[in-house]
């Protein structure tokens, strides 16, 4: 029995390579940072158009050498702005709804939802989100007499302070904050404040530990 050839399949051309290397530094936007010569020819001006365009559509305000992943999805109405630090990256997939500020060297990691409410989220310098994250800067009342698309809606914002690390898959409550150099272990829900430096965990999360002395 004869095998069938595998048909050859033409060279890819150098637009196919780029396709792929966009579509890479869409869900690993660190990758930007540390382009080539010959990669930041192409990749510095795609951004800027990018960051241009959609600019020009919402509330949003990109400092130097940000990262934007073509799919990333922003909404920022006038008084709900969003701004994004020096060498930030917004990752593919990625949610954010002003009003939300990101300190320099922030990452959002592909798959987060960031909903800013009205007191908005604030995040620290050098501070990374992880994939898959949901931060809600808002919440509904809870009368037993009342259905919950009728109570009214509160906010009192989301701080998370520099050089933290956000596990994947975590989710934040409003009225949170989260001191400088914590750690939030993977799949946690954060539902009150976090000490500086502390490393928590669980559902609802827990202190578990202090980096300081891990």
């Amino acid at each position: 029995m004869t095998e069938t050839p595998i048909p050859k399949t033409a060279k890819p051309c150098a637009e196919d390579y780029r396709r792929q290397h966009k579509l890479r530094l869409e869900h690993m936007p660190w990758l930007y940072f540390s382009l080539k010569a010959k990669h930041q020819q192409w990749a510095h001006p795609w951004q800027a158009d990018l960051q241009c365009k959609l600019a020009a559509l919402e509330t949003v305000q990109f400092s130097e050498h940000c990262f934007l992943a073509p799919s990333a999805t922003l909404f920022a109405e006038p008084g709900r702005d969003i701004i994004v630090g020096d060498r930030s990256s917004l990752a593919a997939n990625c949610y954010l709804h002003g009003p939300i500020r990101l300190g320099k060297e922030v990452s959002i990691n592909p798959n987060c939802r960031l909903e800013g409410g009205r007191a908005g989220i604030v995040i620290g310098d050098k501070t990374r989100i992880a994939a898959g994250c949901n931060m809600y800067a808002f919440n509904h009342g809870l009368q037993a007499d009342t259905p919950i698309k009728d109570q009214p809606v509160s906010s009192k914002g989301i701080r998370i302070g520099q050089d933290v690390w956000v596990g994947a898959n975590t989710a934040i409550t409003d009225g949170v904050t989260v001191g400088d150099h914590a750690v939030i272990g993977i799949n946690s829900t954060v539902t009150r404040d976090v000490p500086a430096y502390a490393i928590v965990a669980g559902s609802p999360a827990r202190v578990i530990g202090d980096r300081r002395t891990s």
